[in-house]
């Protein structure tokens, strides 16, 4: 009788038949006090109505989220998704695909919700659904930042065309560590470039301008992830301790989420590290303080994968009841997976231990979501089968996929300018390796529905490319791939390669005018619980290296990954070295368009190569310490290695072209500026060799002297440049007081009078444009 003396008070709206989704006829009594995420009143309006008809398990219902267990990564609880559902408690579910397929199960879900309230479908569609792109890592080096948008948009169009209205992307996480395995997920250790990034990953995957646009069918939730620090956690090792500073929190590892806020993303989820000491997701200061006051985030947030019942394993909840507890308290919206929520949250209500007001908050930014992605008015808008078959694997999306791929490519080294191999000589090629005709592992992990068989392997893209031509190649596959023991995420013993393919492989090389070598990792080598202490190519492919360098002939590596190496040993002595990453669908084909000159290479690495992993974590902007090292000065008692150089293999911002840029008439406006005014910095970029090419000039900062102790380079600003042969283009930089500033030590922004030292270069190490500039 409650409920139906309600219902005199609202007005029913939406297309469900039968539905009791309201919105009020007078101005309703704000039920709870909650910031929504549009700031709409008549959206916030929706929300209480709703909100003042559910009870308190329809409510706990809605901040519960199951898996569809096709891609588990973790321990998951005793799973009562179906017992759930038929009581109209499940808010979310993720990863389960298809339209025909969602659309069942949103009928399933209708068919129980008392109030008709819709499911909201998730995924992890991390670079690509069905048509994918280059791993995140990969797609950085590019610095396109504008093309990184346009993969995310094709993304997000297949994944909404398959019913997925959540997208749990982009990894924003600054990683300095190449032994995790997730930095393949993120856009590396920049804070600055990783901030770029992530704005251009939320505006591809949201795919709006405002909170009204949600509403279309092709548009979705992102969700910034993982907060925060989790891509410092210590030794590398997945899931572990992370104890940074506050400081380094501001400086490194807050920049990215703060700059996914300002484009308007939707959504955060929880880190699995603790940090500090206190797990995110059971976290105060990070989702109280910071999250919601300092920066004024009115979004969901969502657990990681079982985080809940995992606070249990860091000894800070005595239970699964009482870590729901604390990471309701922290501001958690929902539960990824644990059940904690869903089992325990209201008879914590009960017990007087969480009020009724702290879920109300919550279930109103999960309703508020579902409103403005327009389900309420029709559950079904994402289940568009037609738009499912023209949009996934497009021939718009393929191409797309080719030229992300080939932007990604990392010419690392190419001595004698050895590459590329034209398509009008005539030369015998040996290709050898597990990597010619790997296929699998091309499209990297989190590849979600991408089909790997149907990804192009480098000899199909090398035989297309030179087909007709005077080159000719012959193969030898000369050892194996170690494969993963997913159960127990080993090196399979059963699986280490021997050396039996050397002498056919040899015979081969012996027989060619060069050799090109295809290796790397496994795809599960790299990814979520993939971390190494050894990050030498695996297996015995050095080996196999070593056997051919001996022939004499000239030696390309390369190579298919998704974690700096160590390659120490193929630097020095092999000819040119190419890093593809894993590159996705169309690998076979952008690699070949590389290696041909048909597609000048212009990538920069966004990580740190390594010289050994006695050097990790190593990253360009470090601090100089009171007692730097100088190689051109006594190195006693200097902060350095006596058994290795201080220098990376390969800096960040290295990458290598087939044409020569000059930079030309660099010149500043002044050499002094005060506050309110800035200082221009103009430069003719030159085309000066035999390719069109593009550069990605780079500009860095030193603040000289500062109240606080400041990194030896900063970037601070870039731009990528496309010159035809012979072409000069003159760009501009504008040096003004924010482009100088940084924090204070109370954290306040500053920007104190001084000398800065200016660099505009092709990678952080280049030292050949060099200005002195004063604030006063």
């Amino acid at each position: 009788m409650k409920n139906k003396k309600r219902m005199t008070v609202f007005k029913y709206t939406g297309l469900i038949v039968g539905c009791l989704i309201v919105v009020s006829c007078q101005q309703p009594k704000k039920q709870v006090i909650w910031q929504s995420y549009s700031g709409d009143p008549i959206i916030e309006q929706k929300v209480d109505s709703v909100l003042s008809l559910m009870t308190l398990d329809e409510k706990i219902g809605q901040m519960n989220q199951y898996s569809g267990n096709f891609a588990s990564t973790g321990a998951v609880s005793d799973n009562q998704s179906g017992e759930y559902l038929k009581r109209g408690m499940i808010g979310s579910t993720f990863n389960v695909f298809g339209a025909d397929h969602l659309r069942m199960l949103q009928e399933q879900n209708l068919k129980y919700s008392r109030l008709k309230i819709p499911m909201l479908f998730a995924a992890d569609v991390i670079h690509g659904l069905e048509t994918t792109f280059p791993i995140p890592l990969a797609e950085a080096c590019s610095w396109d930042l504008e093309l990184m948008e346009e993969t995310a948009r094709a993304a997000a169009e297949e994944a909404t065309a398959s019913g997925v209205a959540w997208n749990f992307a982009p990894m924003i996480d600054i990683a300095r560590d190449p032994r995790w395995g997730r930095v393949m997920e993120g856009a590396g250790e920049d804070v600055f470039l990783a901030s770029a990034v992530a704005r251009a990953r939320v505006r591809g995957f949201q795919g709006i301008s405002d909170y009204r646009d949600l509403s279309k069918p092709n548009t979705m939730m992102a969700c910034a992830k993982h907060f925060v620090g989790y891509g410092a956690a210590q030794a590398g090792r997945d899931y572990h301790s992370v104890d940074v500073s506050e400081r380094s929190l501001y400086d490194t590892y807050f920049p990215p989420f703060e700059a996914a806020i300002d484009e308007g993303v939707t959504s955060f989820m929880t880190a699995f590290n603790d940090l500090n000491g206190v797990p995110c997701t059971a976290n105060n200061y990070l989702y109280k303080d910071i999250l919601r006051e300092a920066w004024g985030f009115k979004g969901m947030v969502v657990t990681d994968y079982t985080a809940i019942m995992e606070l249990m394993h860091h000894g800070f909840a005595r239970d699964l009841k009482h870590g729901a507890q604390l990471s309701l308290d922290a501001g958690i919206d929902m539960d990824m997976i644990s059940e904690a929520f869903v089992t325990h949250l209201k008879e914590l209500v009960e017990e007087g231990k969480v009020s009724e007001k702290q879920i109300d908050v919550a279930v109103s930014r999960i309703l508020e979501m579902k409103f403005l992605l327009g389900l309420f008015d029709d559950p079904y808008r994402y289940f568009d089968a037609e738009r499912q078959k023209q949009v996934v694997m497009s021939e718009a999306n393929q191409s797309l996929a080719r030229q992300a791929a080939q932007q990604s490519i990392v010419l690392l080294k190419n001595e004698g300018k050895l590459l590329p191999l034209s398509t009008d000589q005539a030369l015998k090629v040996a290709l050898i390796g597990p990597f010619v005709d790997e296929r699998a592992s091309l499209n990297g992990e989190w590849a979600i529905k991408g089909n790997r068989s149907r990804s192009v392997t480098l000899r199909e893209g090398l035989e297309a490319k030179y087909k007709g031509t005077g080159v000719q190649f012959t193969y030898a596959k000369g050892t194996d791939l170690p494969l993963l023991d997913r159960s127990t995420m080993k090196a399979s013993k059963d699986n280490q390669p021997d050396e039996r393919g050397f002498a056919e492989a040899i015979k081969v090389a012996k027989a060619s005018d060069i050799i090109l070598v295809a290796m790397g990792e496994n795809f599960h080598w790299s990814g979520e619980a993939a971390c190494r202490t050894d990050i030498t190519l695996p297996g015995n492919q050095r080996e196999l290296l070593k056997a051919l360098k001996q022939t004499g002939k000239p030696v390309v590596l390369v190579l298919f990954n998704g974690r700096p190496l160590d390659l120490s040993w193929e630097a020095e002595n092999l000819d040119a070295i190419v890093e593809a990453w894993y590159p996705g669908l169309m690998a076979g084909h952008a690699v070949a368009d590389v290696l041909s000159g048909a597609v000048c290479p212009s990538a920069k690495l966004v990580m740190t190569f390594p010289r050994n992993v006695g050097q990790i974590p190593i990253y360009y902007n470090a601090k100089n310490t009171g007692r730097p090292f100088d190689a051109k000065a006594p190195s006693d008692y200097k902060s350095s290695y006596i058994d290795v150089d201080n220098t990376p293999l390969f800096p960040f911002g290295h990458g290598l072209s087939y044409t020569t840029f000059e930079y030309t008439n660099i010149m500043l406006n002044a050499e002094s500026f005060e506050q309110g005014e800035a200082i221009t910095l103009k430069a003719d970029i030159v085309n000066s060799g035999d390719y069109d090419g593009t550069e990605i000039v780079q500009l860095y900062i030193r603040d000289r002297v500062a109240s606080i102790t400041r990194p030896v380079k900063e970037l601070k600003d870039f731009r990528k440049v496309a010159l035809r042969k012979g072409e000069t283009k003159t760009i501009e930089f504008t040096i003004d007081e924010a482009l100088l500033s940084f924090r204070d030590r109370n954290l306040n922004w500053t920007t104190e009078p001084g000398e800065f030292d200016i660099w505009l270069g092709t990678s952080s190490n280049d030292e050949s444009n060099h200005f002195v500039i004063s604030f006063n």
